[in-house]
Formats: structure tokens, C-alpha cells, sequence
């Protein structure tokens, strides 16, 4: 019988990280869709061993702490989920944004080579203007227009080209406190939303990007791969999409500009930043559509209660 793989997740309390672990142990996250095995195998009993790590167990700041914890735990691999996420906070924040998102994103992949382990780290699609008029390719050119973004990107920088680099955007999971969960909120208790028709992206369910991690864990490929779930969107038509499903009438959600919010986000979104994801496609499989995605997401809410959130 084979060792099992040996997995540390930095990140573990967020909503990826859980839904993470609970895919490498088997277990259909919330909002999860069992048939999608974008590698065509399910995980095996015992196929994976997981260390989660939150920020109490390990702070990815401190160089010396990576290490002795890598060093200690020697996984075969390790995914970072353990990141800097408030974009408009970063804003007044940089410093402690790119310590976050830079600098331990360098310590992880610096200690992840010093064992021979293999690094998957996340980044973002912010990490591009918005100006290229179509979805984003692997290898088109950064351009962030956010100190999110930019902060993401120095971290990509510092990756050696063995570790897997995964872009996603727009991350929702049952788990975790996002944007769906304010809309399906806002219509279950028969107020309306106005939200941006004028920026679009792809929609990525936490547990969709769980199971298309394993399949990465798994093939350890290396370089730069955009994951997310299949069709551009806008936050209006997720809002519209959410109202339908809890049946609320064409009022619930009232399309509005950027330039309406109010009062005005401190950081620059991209207009458009949707991720072309056919090169994970082509080498394992294609993710659901948002519209699916969402509806998961939106009636397992209801038991959203049972775990930590």
C-alpha cells in the first residue's frame, strides 16, 4: 500500500481552506457538486494526509517560523490559502499587504524548495488592468491597478518555476462571509440590491476550486493556471440570478455603474478581468457554470450554520 500524500494548507480556516480539506479527506464540501472530478478520479480512502494551518498555528510573516514549521511537518506538498484579501483596506494598509502577500508567499515557496516539497499558491485575477478587451491568458501581462493586485503579483514573482501558481477570482463559498451571501440575504428578507453591471469577471465556488486543487496536488504541474468556474459575468447578474432562484421578481436587483457606488470603493477594480481557463480545461476538465455553482452555494446556505463559518 502506497504512503499516503502528505498535504499542509496554510489558510485552512478560510472559506478554500476548508472546503480544501474536507475534498482531500473525501468529503463533499457544502456546495459542492459530486460528479465533478475535473481529473476523472474520486479521492481515495486515505489517499491524502492534511495538516491545516490558520494564522494562530503559523504566521507566513516570519521567515524563520515557515521554515522550522516545513521543516517539522516535511509535506509533499503545500498549498497557500493564507493571504491579505481586504482590497479596499490594502489601500491604507500597503505595508502590511505586501508583508502578507510578498513576503510570505517568498518564504513559502523558498522553505517548500528546501525540502522538495511542491508549492500551489493562489493569486488573483486582479493582478490585471481590465484593459486587454477579453479574458486573460496565462501569459499575458500583469498590470495591476490595486495594491491587492500588485501585492499578489510581487508574490508570483518570487515563485521558482516548479511551483504551481493558480489565478482565481471572485472566490464564494457556503463557508465564509462574501457577496453572495449578503444578496441571498437581502432577498429572503424582501429588501432589494443595486449592484455593478459595468465590471466583468468569473465567479469561482470555494468548493469547485477545492476538488480542481486536488487534481493540481495530485499532478504538481508547475507554472501559471487560471481556475475558475466557466462564463464571465457581472455582480449584477449574480445578484439577478440569486433573486431567481429565491424567487424574487425582476425589482430585486437594479443594475448601477461604478461610478454610483457610494460611498466609492478606495481601490481600482479591473472592468474587465475574466480568467480564460482553457488550459485547465484541456488538461483536466472543464468547471461547472457559475449559474450552477451559485444555486449550490445558495441552497446549502440553510445548513451553513451547522459548521464554522
Amino acid at each position: 500500500m502506497s504512503r499516503a500524500t502528505r498535504v499542509l494548507v496554510t489558510g485552512a480556516a478560510g472559506q478554500v481552506g476548508v472546503d480544501l480539506q474536507d475534498t482531500l479527506r473525501g468529503v463533499t464540501p457544502l456546495g459542492g457538486d459530486v460528479s465533478f472530478q475535473p481529473d476523472g478520479k474520486p479521492v481515495g480512502e486515505h489517499e491524502f494526509e492534511v495538516l491545516g494551518l490558520n494564522r494562530r498555528d503559523l504566521d507566513v510573516t516570519d521567515r524563520d517560523a515557515v521554515l522550522r514549521s516545513l521543516h517539522a511537518a516535511r509535506p509533499d506538498v503545500v498549498v497557500h490559502l493564507g493571504a491579505y484579501t481586504a482590497v479596499d483596506r490594502a489601500e491604507e494598509d500597503v505595508e502590511n499587504c505586501f508583508i502578507v502577500n510578498e513576503q510570505g508567499t517568498a518564504f513559502m515557496s523558498l522553505g517548500a524548495s528546501e525540502i522538495g516539497a511542491h508549492l500551489i499558491t493562489i493569486s488573483t485575477d486582479y493582478v490585471f488592468d481590465g484593459t486587454k478587451g477579453a479574458a486573460y491568458l496565462e501569459f499575458d501581462e500583469p498590470r495591476p491597478l490595486s495594491v491587492y493586485g500588485a501585492s499578489k503579483r510581487e508574490g508570483e514573482r518570487h515563485c521558482t518555476p516548479e511551483d504551481t501558481i493558480v489565478r482565481t477570482s471572485w472566490v464564494v463559498g457556503v463557508r465564509g462571509n462574501n457577496v453572495v451571501h449578503v444578496i441571498a440575504e437581502r432577498a429572503a428578507s424582501g429588501a432589494n440590491v443595486r449592484f455593478v453591471n459595468d465590471q466583468m469577471g468569473t465567479v469561482t465556488a470555494a468548493s469547485d476550486l477545492a476538488r480542481s486543487l486536488v487534481s493540481l496536488v495530485r499532478a504538481r504541474p508547475g507554472g501559471v493556471w487560471h481556475v475558475a468556474n466557466s462564463g464571465a459575468t457581472t455582480w449584477f447578474d449574480v445578484a439577478a440570478h440569486v433573486g431567481d432562484l429565491l424567487n424574487r421578481g425582476e425589482e430585486f436587483a437594479t443594475p448601477i455603474s461604478t461610478s454610483e457606488l457610494s460611498p466609492p470603493p478606495l481601490a481600482t477594480r479591473p472592468a474587465r478581468s475574466d480568467l480564460d481557463t482553457n488550459k485547465f480545461t484541456s488538461s483536466f476538465g472543464e468547471l461547472p457554470p457559475w449559474r450552477d455553482a451559485v444555486a449550490r452555494l445558495v441552497f446549502d446556505r440553510p445548513r451553513r450554520g451547522d459548521v464554522p463559518s
